[in-house]
C-alpha cells in the first residue's frame, strides 16, 4: 500500500510538471530529447501520469491502470538510456515501483491468465 501511495505521489507531481512546469529541467539533455518534448507525445504521457497517480492515491482500477502504465515505464527508461543516461534514475524508480505494485496486483490478473 505504502508503495502504491508513493507511485501515485510521484506520477501526479511529475504528471502535472509536464503541464505546469514547477520543478527544473534536468540538466544534459540531448537535442533528441528537447525534439520529443515539443511534441504532444509528452502530453499523452503526462496525461497518462496523472490519471495513474490519482488512480493509485484513490485506490481505484489500480490493477488496469498499473498495466497501462507498464508501457509507459519501459518507453521512459528506453527513452533514458537511448537519449539521456544521465538522468535515468527516476525512470528505474518508476519502472521498479510499476513492477512491485503489478505485482501486488497478481490476484486480480489470474483469470486473464487462466
Amino acid at each position: 500500500m505504502v508503495l502504491r501511495i508513493v507511485l501515485g505521489l510521484m506520477l501526479l507531481v511529475f504528471g502535472l510538471n509536464k503541464f505546469l512546469h514547477f520543478l527544473p529541467d534536468p540538466e544534459g539533455m540531448s537535442a533528441d530529447a528537447g525534439a520529443l518534448m515539443s511534441t504532444k507525445t509528452m502530453t499523452l504521457v503526462a496525461i497518462v501520469e496523472v490519471v495513474a497517480g490519482l488512480t493509485f492515491l484513490l485506490n481505484k482500477c489500480g490493477a488496469l491502470m498499473a498495466i497501462i502504465l507498464m508501457s509507459v515505464s519501459v518507453n521512459a527508461v528506453l527513452f533514458h538510456v537511448a537519449l539521456d543516461s544521465a538522468n535515468i534514475a527516476l525512470a528505474l524508480v518508476l519502472l521498479v515501483l510499476n513492477i512491485v505494485v503489478l505485482y501486488g496486483y497478481k490476484d486480480k490478473y489470474k483469470e486473464l491468465m487462466a
